[in-house]
């Protein structure tokens, strides 16, 4: 039963990267003309994205073997603790927030922000790759929203067997 619960888990956590991918380019193209903020010209963010670990997809398929019976011990090489290993196992990426110090500069000596140069510091936002990372993260989330829903369905159609 924890195979079915996998899939959820790896399912949700893709989820809430997206969430947090779509929050971030949201943030980035509210604040584009941002020159002051508490801590000085906002800075842009990033989510980096990094695979899971590599051992997730050997202990799934591990979990998913079906018990053998085996005449001999040496049949079966695989150690008894990683046989045991009895978990969900999250498959999903990690992700971490990181802040750019990228800023380009416009002359405009009117500006309350300006510098004795009459050059503004703005956030370096380029907002088509924003707009394309917010419809690509969108997707995603729908992607995963269907195979969450493929998965429940396969587990209510393995009840009525």
């Amino acid at each position: 039963m924890d195979r079915f619960f996998s899939v959820f888990k790896t399912a949700g956590n893709a989820l809430s990267v997206q969430r947090r991918q779509v929050q971030i380019a949201s943030e980035n193209i509210a604040n584009a003309q941002t020159t002051q903020t508490g801590r000085g010209t906002y800075r842009p963010k990033r989510l980096e994205l990094s695979p899971p670990d590599n051992n997730g997809f050997r202990r799934a398929l591990l979990n998913s073997e079906m018990k053998m019976r085996t005449t001999d011990a040496r049949h079966r090489s695989i150690p008894q603790a990683e046989r045991d290993y009895r978990g969900t196992v999250d498959m999903g990426p990690q992700a971490e927030m990181i802040e750019q110090d990228k800023y380009r500069f416009e002359y405009d000596p009117m500006h309350p922000d300006a510098d004795e140069n009459g050059m503004v510091r703005y956030p370096d936002v380029d907002l088509i790759e924003e707009m394309t990372r917010l419809i690509s993260a969108n997707r995603l989330y729908e992607a995963n929203l269907s195979a969450i829903e493929a998965e429940k369905e396969v587990i209510k159609r393995s009840f009525e067997i």
